[in-house]
């Protein structure tokens, strides 16, 4: 799936990735995707949460080679 913005959040734990997502999407347009790469496991609750919370859609969650990777959809 091809992402508009990849962020790498690789070695920072809660609630950093979730704040530099925040960040990312304020900056892109809707219905743009962005990709997190995080190594925090607690990541993939946080980000399902923050989805509900904020209106924006998972669109995906996978784990590769112990990389937590999310997909969000900007709202």
């Amino acid at each position: 799936m091809n992402a508009h913005k990849e962020l790498d959040a690789r070695g920072l734990n809660c609630p950093l990735p979730i704040l530099k997502a925040k960040k990312a999407l304020a900056d892109m347009h809707s219905g743009e995707l962005l990709k997190v790469i995080a190594t925090d496991a607690g990541s993939v609750r946080d980000f399902q949460a923050f989805a509900k919370q904020t209106g924006n859609e998972l669109v995906e969650q996978q784990t590769v080679d112990g990389d937590f990777i999310t997909i969000l959809k900007r709202r």
